[in-house]
C-alpha cells in the first residue's frame, strides 16, 4: 500500500498543480483510499518538509485547509489527526443563533441554499441565554469548525468568549458586538435606523392621540429600539408611552400600537374584530421584522426590517470568499394599511 508520501509526490505529474494543491489533495486521495482514517495520526510538519521537500509555510498552509474542511484536526502537542472521510464536504461552519422563528427561519434557508451541498453545517441555539451561550460556544469550539458564524448576546462575557476565535474564523450576523481589531460581520443597526422610521412615519402618527410600544425588558427585543421611540417621541411632541405588555381587551381607538411580538399581536387583532376597530382607520399598527404573515392579517401590517434573506446569502457569500465584509444592512420601511 502507498504511504500519504507518495500520494502526494504521485501528483506531481499534474502540471497544473501547485506544491499547496498538490499536497491538499494528496492527503484527501490518502483518505479515499483509506491509506489513513478516522483517528490516524499525520506526519508532523517536520516530516512532511524532510519527507516532500516543501517549504514549511506550504505544510502549515496544506493543514490548515484541511482543518477548516473539518478533514482534520489539531491536538495540542500531539500533532495532526484524521477527523472525518467525508473529502467531498469543502468547508466546515458552525451556525450559532437566538432561535428559529420565522424571520430567522429566512435567514437560515438563505444561508444554506448559498452556501451549496458540499459544507458541511451544523447549527446551535442559545436563545439569548449566556449560560447556554457559554455552554454551545464550547461545543463548538472543541469541534475545529473552518468558520464561526454567531449572532452574540449583549453581555460581558460575550467578548471574551468571541476573542477566542481567529478573526479570519469569526463571522459575526444579525447583532453587532463590538471588538477590538478588525473582524468580519454582517449586521444590522437598530437605534438610527428606527429613529429615521419613526420620523418617517411622524405625519400619520400625529393623526391619533398617542403612541403606545410594548417592550418586555426581559425579552430579547434589542433595547436600542427603546432608548430610539423615547428620543422620537419626546423629540417631536408625540405623546408616547412604554409599557410591558398588551393586555387582552386593552385595545382603544385613537391609539399608534408598536407591537413586535406575533402572540401579542394576534391578542391585539382578535380584539380588534371583536371591537369593530379598523387598523388603519381607528387605530395604527407598527411591528418590527417582516414576516410573510404580516402582508396577510389585520389587512396588512406596516413593519420596517432588514431583508434577512439578503443577510443569509451576504453571510454565505462572505463563508465562501473568505474575503474581508464590514456590511451593516438597510433598514426598509414596509407600508401596508395599518399604518
Amino acid at each position: 500500500m502507498k504511504t500519504i508520501f507518495e500520494k502526494i509526490q504521485e501528483l506531481d505529474e499534474v502540471p497544473s498543480y501547485s506544491k499547496h494543491e498538490r499536497f491538499v489533495e494528496g492527503i484527501v486521495n490518502a483518505i479515499n483510499d483509506r491509506i489513513i482514517c478516522v483517528g490516524d495520526a499525520l506526519p508532523s510538519v517536520n516530516s512532511m518538509i524532510s519527507g516532500l521537500g516543501f517549504a514549511r509555510e506550504t505544510v502549515i498552509k496544506g493543514y490548515r485547509e484541511l482543518q477548516n474542511r473539518g478533514l482534520i484536526e489539531a491536538k495540542n502537542r500531539l500533532g495532526y489527526f484524521v477527523a472525518d472521510d467525508n473529502t467531498k464536504q469543502s468547508l466546515k461552519v458552525a451556525l450559532l443563533m437566538y432561535t428559529i422563528d420565522t424571520f430567522q427561519e429566512q435567514f437560515y434557508r438563505s444561508f444554506r441554499n448559498e452556501l451549496g451541498a458540499d459544507v458541511h453545517l451544523d447549527v446551535f441555539f442559545h436563545h439569548g441565554n449566556i449560560e447556554v451561550f457559554e455552554t454551545m460556544f464550547s461545543l463548538v469550539k472543541n469541534r475545529h469548525y473552518g468558520m464561526y458564524v454567531i449572532s452574540p448576546i449583549h453581555h460581558p462575557r460575550t467578548r471574551e468568549l468571541l476573542n477566542t476565535i481567529p478573526r479570519q474564523k469569526l463571522l459575526m450576523f444579525d447583532r453587532y458586538e463590538p471588538l477590538e481589531g478588525d473582524f468580519n460581520y454582517v449586521v444590522q443597526e437598530f437605534e438610527q435606523s428606527s429613529y429615521h422610521i419613526f420620523e418617517e412615519l411622524a405625519d400619520v402618527i400625529r393623526k391619533f392621540d398617542r403612541m403606545v410600544f410594548f417592550h418586555n425588558p426581559d425579552s430579547l427585543f434589542p433595547p436600542e429600539i427603546v432608548r430610539s421611540f423615547r428620543n422620537f417621541t419626546q423629540q417631536h411632541g408625540i405623546k408616547g408611552e412604554v409599557l410591558r405588555e398588551y393586555e387582552p381587551g386593552s385595545v382603544e381607538k385613537g391609539v399608534v400600537y408598536y407591537v413586535n411580538e406575533n402572540a401579542e399581536l394576534w391578542n391585539l387583532l382578535r380584539d380588534c374584530n371583536a371591537k369593530k376597530i379598523e387598523p388603519g382607520k381607528d387605530i395604527g399598527i407598527l411591528s418590527h421584522n417582516d414576516e410573510p404573515v404580516k402582508e396577510l392579517v389585520g389587512n396588512g401590517i406596516t413593519t420596517y426590517s432588514v431583508s434577512f434573506s439578503e443577510m443569509g446569502k451576504r453571510a454565505a457569500c462572505a463563508v465562501l470568499s473568505r474575503e474581508p465584509v464590514h456590511q451593516v444592512l438597510p433598514t426598509n420601511l414596509i407600508r401596508r394599511n395599518s399604518l
